[in-house]
């Protein structure tokens, strides 16, 4: 049984043979599209092009990857607002940690599979499985009848996400240059940051105007053309693998390893402080363990794995770790923007849940029109260093800045706080992965793309975590502060874990009480964005080490498939030497 995609030119459905390259040079954009035909490089392998996509079908394309991308990334976010609603209906507490957590848990320990397993059986079958899935997994959200059935069923939306987070960014990859790629990296960037940001509003609009299920319901329709759309109009090369052979080649001991130790560190994570003691023994046991399987993982990748889920090769070069880093401490601290923004308004300045989406449009604006501007710049000027360094820097002046707020804050220094953390976070959702794509091998571009998503989603995990801790300590040690004011009851509700869940209290309060709580609020949000500029400031250091090359217009078409695989291993299996670089003429610059 072989995966077979009935929009397959022949040339694209051709076998490889076993010594062949893997890559095809075909004209960028021809007939109409964004850019006008480049000629293939001289030295660049002959081999049949794939068929041209006009400017319509670049458009359909891209609207049908951008759309599924939003969905994924509004559902990280959607529920926050709906949780509480949520536990009433179903009468279960449980809902607080687990509808949120049961998503990104399955998201973030699926991310890095996805991309070999579209190595091996080609991107666009890979890619309709996993949006098929995100369909089924939303679709029983919507009808769930009990807590532990929303929990399951967000577990499955989220694997599903996890492969068109991975598989939209290497679609893109296949389908464009280098060059070409900055735009529309800047578009993916910009309905990541737009739906992320969002997604707290919708949630809001949805459950108080119609019902909660309808966060998952719109979902459904929006999927359907997706699926469709990418079924006749994405035409990328199908190695036709058959199911055996594919089953054969799968990297099974890291890929369980991954998966595995991923998802004990994050539970335990989850757990700390809330479920149980950090120093009980079920959150350290999670922790070593957790530990020791990523350990294993390890080795399984540079010793034993014939086709690694993350080859360790791409870590060898200072300017991949440094993209990575980027990766992670970008998303490390964008969260906690997303996240806790809307707490300080409501918390601080006691504003109703969607009052508080409304004012954090200037840092959506901000972000999503300057990760488009980052985008178009890169594609004019070919200078992703510059933009990365700059973003990095001004993200982090930004979220300083947010230490600066309190209860008593105008909403003119609110906004312009709003906007350079905006400004500053923008370009960096794409622009170090062009620049970890330009520093690897065509054969490890899946693996890589896959590994910068994975490092994005564990540091969006751990940001919520490591956040509520430094919050919710900071409140505990104003708990005495509380008592003569509000009494041994009701500061309890205003301490530890339960003062975020109790935000919607504050406006009830006497004014009195009021000034108070919301002091406390500000005054430990305040502590807690010293901790993100700090991290902000680390990923600041790391954008030093990139390294610009040279963004090249001309394509190169990876051929994906087992025995593409195999070429490359046996070209490659008696040398130590450092993956070449993208042969997309990707050369350092002078």
């Amino acid at each position: 049984m072989a995966l077979k995609d009935p929009t397959d030119a022949p040339g694209d459905t051709a076998s490889i043979a076993a010594g062949s390259p893997a890559t095809t040079t075909t004209p960028e954009a021809p007939k109409g599209d964004i850019l006008p035909p480049t000629e293939p490089s001289s030295n660049s392998p002959p081999a049949k092009s794939t068929p041209a996509r006009t400017r319509t079908e670049t458009i359909i394309i891209m609207l049908a990857l951008c759309s599924s991308l939003f969905l994924v990334a509004l559902d990280s976010t959607i529920i926050t607002t709906a949780v509480p609603t949520i536990a009433a209906d179903f009468n279960s507490s449980l809902g607080y940690t687990w509808v949120g957590s049961a998503f990104m848990l399955s998201n973030a320990a699926l991310v890095p599979i996805w991309g070999k397993v579209s190595d091996i059986w080609g991107r666009k079958p890979v890619l309709l499985i996993a949006t098929t899935i995100f369909f089924l997994g939303s679709l029983l959200c919507a009808v769930s009848q009990s807590m532990a059935m929303l929990i399951a069923s967000r577990a499955i939306q989220g694997g599903g996400g996890g492969g068109i987070l991975s598989l939209v960014n290497i679609c893109i990859s296949d389908l464009f240059s280098l060059r070409q790629r900055s735009f529309y990296f800047g578009m993916v960037g910009l309905v990541w940051a737009v739906a992320a940001a969002s997604g707290p509003l919708l949630g809001g609009v949805f459950t108080s105007e119609i019902s909660w299920r309808w966060c998952f319901y719109i979902n459904l329709p929006v999927c359907g053309v997706c699926i469709v759309i990418l079924f006749f109009f994405l035409k990328l090369h199908n190695p036709r693998t058959s199911m055996r052979e594919g089953l054969a080649a799968v990297d099974w001991m890291g890929s369980m390893t991954v998966i595995g130790g991923t998802t004990m560190i994050l539970l335990a994570l989850e757990f700390g402080g809330i479920t149980f003691p950090w120093d009980s023994a079920t959150v350290l046991c999670l922790i070593i363990f957790g530990s020791v399987m990523i350990g294993l993982f390890a080795v399984i990748e540079w010793k034993i794995a014939k086709y690694p889920v993350i080859p360790l090769r791409i870590f060898k070069a200072t300017a991949n770790q440094a993209a990575l880093s980027i990766a992670f401490f970008q998303s490390f601290v964008f969260q906690s923007g997303a996240y806790w923004l809307p707490l300080y308004f409501q918390g601080a300045k006691a504003h109703t849940s969607l009052q508080s989406g409304y004012y954090l449009l200037p840092f959506i604006v901000s972000l999503a029109f300057f990760s488009t501007l980052a985008g178009l710049f890169i594609k004019k000027t070919g200078q992703y260093k510059l933009v990365i360094i700059a973003g990095m820097a001004t993200m982090t002046l930004g979220f300083g800045l947010f230490i600066d707020l309190d209860k008593n804050s105008p909403l003119v220094k609110i906004i312009i706080y709003q906007l350079i953390a905006g400004i500053g976070v923008g370009p960096n959702f794409q622009a170090p992965l062009l620049a970890l794509q330009t520093n690897v091998a065509p054969r490890d571009i899946a693996s890589s793309t896959a590994t910068f998503s994975f490092f994005r989603q564990i540091a969006a995990a751990i940001s919520i975590v490591v956040g509520g801790a430094i919050f919710n300590n900071e409140m505990d040690t104003h708990y005495k502060s509380l008592e003569p004011s509000l009494g041994v009851s009701l500061a309890a509700r205003f301490s530890g874990h339960n003062a975020a869940t109790s935000v919607t209290m504050v406006r009830s309060l006497p004014e009195a009480q009021k000034e108070l709580v919301e002091a406390l609020y500000a005054a430990s949000l305040s502590k807690m964005y010293i901790m993100f500029a700090v991290f902000g400031f680390v990923g600041t250091l790391a954008a030093l080490f990139i390294q610009q090359k040279t963004l090249s217009r001309d394509h190169v078409e990876h051929k994906t498939g087992l025995k593409s695989m195999q070429a490359e291993h046996n070209r490659n299996s008696n040398s130590d030497e450092e993956a070449a670089p993208q042969s997309e003429k990707a050369q350092v610059s002078a």
